[in-house]
């Protein structure tokens, strides 16, 4: 499972083989999400609220790069990096 960013404990990772719709996974300790690019609402799981905050602030911050992202796996190639929150 690639890792696409880390920060403040936060892991987000995109799957090589997705389905639909667009989405990421976050991790942080025990809980864990899976989260839609284009919604940013919680498809399962979740996470603290702090942590939502701040994968949130991410997303909206990485919207357009996440898409680009999702066209990739989609055509069953790697995720690029992208930059964590500062």
């Amino acid at each position: 499972m690639p890792r696409i960013s880390e920060f403040y404990g936060i892991v987000i990772t995109m799957y090589p083989r997705e389905h639909p719709p667009p989405h990421f996974h976050a991790k942080h300790g025990e809980h864990y999400a899976v989260i839609g690019i284009d919604t940013g609402e919680v498809i399962a799981g979740g996470l603290p609220k702090p942590q939502s905050r701040l994968v949130r602030q991410w997303l909206d911050e990485h919207k357009d790069e996440l898409r680009a992202n999702w066209q990739l796996v989609m055509n069953k190639r790697p995720p690029r990096t992208i930059a964590p929150l500062r």
